[in-house]
C-alpha cells in the first residue's frame, strides 16, 4: 500500500476527504488580479478645433480654450467610489478650475456657452464624452462659483456644459479641455441653440 492509498483509507474511516497535496491546494486558490498598468507620464493633447463649435452658436463674443491641469482621477458615470473619495476629487476639480480662471484672468461674463472636450486614453474601445459630465460640472462650478465667471450657472446665463470628443492623449491619464464662448444674444435664442446641438459631440 502506498502512502497516498493509506491516507485515503484513513480519511474514509474518519468520514472525511484525503488531504490534498500542496500543489493541488495551491491550484484551487483564487489567482490574484494583476495591478493595472500605469499609463505613463502626462502628455499634452492637441488643442481642439474651435471653429466647428463656434459655428453652432450666434451672437458670439470672445472665446477662451483652457486645457485643465493634469489629474490622475476624474469623475465618470461608470465609477463606484466612496463618498469621501468623490468629495476629494470634486474639491480638486473645483480648485483647478478656479485657479485657471484667475491665471488666465477671465473676465466676468453675462452669458456664455461652455464645451468640455474629452481627450481619452489611447485605447481601442469606444468612448462617450457624456460619461465625464460630472467632471465638467465641477469644473464649471469652480469657474462660476469660485472664479466668478458668470452671475450663476443656471440656463439664463450658461449654455452647457456640452460634451465633445477630442483627440486622445499619447500617454498618461485622460485630460479635458474647456472651451468658453461669450454669448451676446438673448437667453431665448441660446436655449434654442442648445436644443439644436444636443446630438453634436464629435469633431
Amino acid at each position: 500500500m502506498t502512502a497516498k492509498q493509506f491516507l485515503e483509507l484513513q480519511a474514509r474511516r474518519r468520514g472525511g476527504q484525503a488531504p490534498q497535496p500542496a500543489a493541488a491546494a495551491a491550484a484551487q486558490k483564487t489567482p490574484r488580479k494583476k495591478p493595472p498598468t500605469h499609463p505613463g507620464p502626462p502628455s499634452t493633447p492637441p488643442a481642439p478645433a474651435v471653429e466647428p463649435l463656434l459655428a453652432m452658436l450666434s451672437g458670439l463674443g470672445r472665446h477662451w480654450t483652457l486645457l485643465m491641469p493634469y489629474v490622475t482621477e476624474m469623475l465618470t458615470s461608470n465609477q463606484r467610489l466612496h463618498h469621501m473619495a468623490k468629495h476629494r476629487i470634486r474639491k480638486q476639480l473645483r480648485a483647478d478650475a478656479a485657479g485657471m480662471a484667475m491665471a488666465k484672468r477671465l473676465p466676468r461674463l453675462e452669458r456664455a456657452a461652455i464645451f468640455y472636450v474629452l481627450h481619452p486614453r489611447p485605447l481601442s474601445r469606444k468612448r462617450d464624452p457624456g460619461n465625464w459630465a460630472d467632471t465638467a460640472k465641477h469644473y464649471v462650478d469652480g469657474l462660476v462659483v469660485d472664479g466668478g465667471l458668470l452671475p450663476d450657472d443656471n440656463h439664463e446665463f450658461l449654455m452647457g456644459p456640452i460634451p465633445v470628443m477630442g483627440e486622445p492623449v499619447t500617454t498618461g491619464f485622460a485630460r479635458m479641455t474647456l472651451v468658453i464662448v461669450e454669448l451676446l444674444g438673448s437667453a431665448t435664442v441660446q436655449a434654442q441653440e442648445e436644443i439644436n446641438i444636443q446630438g453634436t459631440r464629435h469633431f
